[in-house]
């Protein structure tokens, strides 16, 4: 019992120490955090999986136009029916009329079954296009899912550069404190004019105004990231190493040719044309149906009994329709060459996206280049300068101007960091490798053939039940 006692007692002591050894960075909101909390609480991408079921749908009803129509038809007659029978009776005031009464009732019930034999197409370009349509809906889902991790990480990275702003901003509002303090003192000496202590205190003020600014720029950040993430972010870990890209532009760019949901679903949608056209000829042709029946009436006499079956066969073409069906054809004609036509734009813009945000990582990491040996001059200049004006060769304004300098520096080089780091993930969503799965954020996803693998034959029966319950709760929302 006493061995037990210890380990449990070692047991317990090694989970304090684990607990107390965690940094705080351990424990704070992390990038990966925030994009699965906008993957799993953006209400587009609930519109657009809804836009997406209703796709579904579509695929079903066309299924549907081969099978068997079955109607079903009840009818109830019933008749009162006032006879004159002979001629009018005088009856000392006036004439009598004879009537007789009868009564009439009939029930008749009828089954009917239609179905399409032969239809030179309309149907199977019909649900070739409803699924060619269904695949163009994915792919637009796969845009909605990039739009939404990219607005996630850019409040995130606007989070971290707005509190870095005002962190820099409080220690300026500090300094330049210190520095109007040792202003006042030194005028209290003589060794320095009210002027100079008027300066320090005017930049005083300018920087808490700054600072000031700096907070509501905060406060903005913060509801952004609210509205990218379902939530106010907390403490914010430091930014993970960007993902890796490819070694040069062009690989880039074949990737984004071949893989971005834009591209993807502009060629599902040349397809959906050129089936319009299919069915717009088809259209022109006839159709061949067959229709069976089977009725029962019964009513109030014999002859009113009946059992009937029938079967017809019939074709039916429109031969005029005013010009409908031609101009029906030429419309599917000109949609076809827009959808080209887009398919060629889609492919313009993505070489530009890629390009720009390619481009934008070369500025961003020159400009950060560049403002470390900015803040390295500023730092000099401002330590000569404060030397020096202790010696009185300088004023106290070319001291806050110099002190000034090195703020902006360093507020500059936190800005290209953070678009630097943006526009890597601006170049994956160029190329359509923005993606819960591509991120590997380790989390369910939608499964996109779910609904459409319970809806696509076109079952009689609801599947509302189980089945749904299943999709819901792959969906999260349970």
């Amino acid at each position: 019992m006493v061995g037990l006692k210890r380990k449990l007692a070692a047991t317990a002591a090694a989970t304090v120490l684990a607990f107390a050894a965690m940094s705080p960075a351990a424990l704070a909101e992390t990038l990966a955090d925030a994009l699965v909390s906008a993957y799993r609480n953006s209400h587009l991408l609930d519109q657009n999986r809804a836009l997406l079921a209703a796709a579904d749908e579509d695929v079903a009803q066309a299924v549907s136009a081969v099978r068997p129509v079955i109607t079903f038809a009840a009818n109830y007659y019933k008749q009162r029916r006032l006879n004159d029978i002979g001629s009018p009776v005088f009856n000392g005031t006036g004439f009598d009329i004879v009537r007789a009464e009868t009564f009439g009732e009939q029930t008749t019930v009828e089954l009917a079954i239609q179905l399409t034999l032969l239809d030179f197409g309309r149907n199977k370009a019909s649900i070739a296009a409803a699924k060619e349509t269904v695949l163009a809906t994915r792919a637009s889902l796969v845009g909605i899912e990039q739009d939404v991790l990219l607005t996630a990480v850019q409040a995130y990275v606007n989070v971290r550069l707005t509190e870095e702003i005002r962190h820099l901003r409080q220690n300026y509002v500090n300094v330049i404190g210190e520095e109007l303090k040792a202003t006042q003192d030194r005028f209290d000496v003589g060794e320095v004019t009210r002027t100079d202590v008027a300066l320090a205190e005017a930049t005083l003020a300018e920087a808490r105004a700054a600072l000031a600014s700096a907070d509501g720029d905060v406060r903005v950040a913060r509801e952004s990231y609210k509205a990218a993430t379902g939530k106010y972010p907390g403490r914010l870990a430091a930014l993970p190493r960007a993902p890796k890209l490819p070694a040069t532009m062009d690989a880039a760019l074949a990737v984004a040719r071949r893989e971005h949901p834009s591209m993807i679903r502009q060629q599902h949608l040349v397809k959906v044309a050129d089936l319009t056209i299919e069915l717009a000829n088809a259209n022109m042709r006839p159709t061949v149906t067959v229709r069976g029946t089977t009725a029962l009436s019964g009513g109030a006499g014999d002859s009113n009994h009946y059992n009937q079956q029938s079967l017809s066969l019939s074709m039916n073409q429109t031969l005029y329709a005013g010009g409908r069906l031609s101009s029906q054809l030429r419309q599917a004609q000109m949609q076809r060459e827009a959808q080209r036509s887009a398919l060629h734009q889609t492919a313009v813009t993505l070489e530009q996206n890629v390009g720009t945000a390619w481009a934008q990582i070369d500025v961003a990491a020159a400009q950060i280049s560049a403002n470390e040996r900015q803040i390295e001059a500023a730092v000099v200049a401002f330590q000569g300068l404060r030397e020096e004006a202790k010696l009185g060769a300088r004023t106290t304004l070319e001291v806050l101007d110099a002190e000034q300098d090195v703020l902006d520096a360093r507020a500059a080089k936190v800005q290209s960091e953070a678009e630097r780091y943006f526009y890597v993930y601006q170049v994956l969503s160029s190329m359509g490798k923005l993606t819960v799965k591509d991120l590997n954020l380790g989390i369910p996803t939608y499964d996109v053939t779910g609904y459409y693998n319970l809806a696509k034959d076109a079952p009689v029966v609801s599947f509302q039940g189980e089945s749904l319950d299943r999709v819901l709760k792959a969906l999260g929302k349970n």
